[in-house]
């Protein structure tokens, strides 16, 4: 028998207290912070209510194309924010298309691979299991995708006379930009292996958390986190491999030329 406590909105609105005290502090320190407290708080709660609302109906459902056509809209959003989280991207729709393609594709490939030979779900497809894996998988490869495409561009930016002359003494454009597309790929990595250093002794992750309040045993509940923080750290090094690539080739040409016109102004 599951201990799984049920919670009503009236416990979810006491959770809130401490919101309304930051708040509080905000307007007491004057710190311009309680108008942007409120907005995110409602937003993030309508956000929720409706995602529930739908995953609801997509589990009741339980079709693929849905399913499908679900988690390329939460890849386009997740592209959305890669893109917003760098100064110079790449212009027109490679900018867009580089984060997003790198995502879709590594968690795509880490999703079908945990749905059919690990979780064995009943379909495979199944809402259930997919949409929430994919969101977990998709959250932590956007935050390091965005953050080894902005390390490349800015050290593009930076060191142009250092890799314009590595180009002008010979160098192919792929070994005159490695040391940035090393380093790029190391800040990309870094949140998944930071992630997976503090688990268990700093922190309890959410997904683990969540089972063990819903009655599962702690054991039980020890695999599906290993399984997910697994799943999640190949699919961010994919992602951040494949986009921190395409951009060292977008912003370079046949000729072994740096191109930074390829690059947006910076604002």
């Amino acid at each position: 028998m599951s201990d799984y406590v049920q919670l009503t909105y009236g416990h979810v609105a006491m959770a809130a207290i401490f919101l309304c005290l930051n708040g509080a502090i905000s307007i007491a320190l004057g710190l311009g912070l309680a108008k942007k407290l409120a907005i995110s708080a409602v937003r993030m709660a309508i956000q929720l209510v409706l995602v529930g609302l739908i995953l609801k109906t997509l589990f009741d459902i339980s079709s693929p194309w849905l399913t499908l056509a679900v988690a390329l809209i939460m890849g386009a959003v997740a592209g959305r924010e890669v893109l917003s989280r760098q100064e110079t991207p790449v212009a027109g729709l490679w900018g867009y298309g580089i984060g997003t393609g790198a995502m879709v594709l590594s968690g795509g490939i880490v999703l079908i691979f945990a749905l059919t030979l690990q979780i064995d779900a009943d379909p495979w497809y199944s809402p259930r299991y997919a949409l929430p894996l994919f969101g977990m998988i998709l959250g932590n490869a956007m935050t390091g995708v965005a953050l080894g495409l902005e390390t490349l561009t800015r050290a593009a930016r930076r060191e142009r006379p250092a890799i314009e002359a590595r180009l002008a003494l010979g160098a192919t454009r792929w070994e005159a930009l490695r040391p940035f597309t090393r380093q790029a790929l190391a800040t990309g990595f870094m949140p998944s292996i930071n992630a997976m250093a503090a688990t268990g002794v700093v922190s309890l992750p959410g997904m683990m958390t969540g089972q063990i309040l819903a009655g599962i045993a702690p054991t039980e509940a020890v695999k599906y986190q290993l399984m997910i923080m697994f799943l999640i750290a190949g699919s961010t090094g994919m992602g951040v491999l494949l986009s921190v690539l395409i951009s060292t080739w977008r912003l370079t040409d046949t000729r072994h030329r740096l191109r930074l016109d390829r690059l947006t102004r910076s604002t």
